[in-house]
């Protein structure tokens, strides 16, 4: 089997992380390949913001639980998270963007880096601590979109099997 699409096959939703930091080199890896996801006429209208400081990743999680509705981490302990961002003006902003989280993703796999799509991004940075998050990034809040943060580290454990895959997935007509 090749070996992209076997990599695409096993990538799997980590959700408990070790503390040590990924490496330089696999961060930057992943992110190349996250610039290079298909963007509508190749506009590369997404940003992604590196958060690897365990304070703003603490104020992030904070403010993400918030939303949620809980007081867990619901970064489970990931030394790295990228925020995906989109561009509000973009008619395909957040399929963009949702593309690099793809991207993201597989790269990290490919890797042996763990990682997990973590939700609420939008809703997090409307909050007036999230804008003013943004300010401190140099992200104009009227121009971007939280997408989706994509938490990055070393599994704690094995990653979970894969659940079957449903009988009428694919229709052919």
């Amino acid at each position: 089997m090749n070996e992209a699409i076997r990599n695409l096959l096993t990538r799997r939703s980590v959700r408990a992380y070790k503390q040590e930091q990924i490496t330089e080199e696999e961060l930057n890896q992943i992110l190349e390949v996250g610039t290079y996801a298909p963007t509508a006429m190749g506009e590369q209208s997404p940003i992604m913001v590196v958060v690897q400081d365990p304070e703003t990743i603490q104020r992030l999680s904070r403010l993400n639980a918030q939303v949620m509705g809980v007081t867990s981490d619901p970064f489970y302990g990931a030394p790295t998270i990228v925020v995906v961002f989109a561009e509000k003006g973009s008619g395909v902003g957040i399929q963009d963007a949702s593309l690099v989280m793809g991207n993201l993703m597989n790269a990290a796999a490919a890797l042996g880096v763990a990682s997990c799509w973590i939700h609420r991004a939008e809703e997090e940075f409307e909050l007036p601590e999230g804008i003013e998050i943004l300010k401190d990034w140099g992200i104009d809040a009227d121009k971007y979109v939280g997408v989706a943060h994509c938490i990055l580290g070393y599994a704690k454990g094995e990653a979970p099997k894969a659940k079957p895959r449903k009988q009428d997935y694919i229709r052919r007509v």
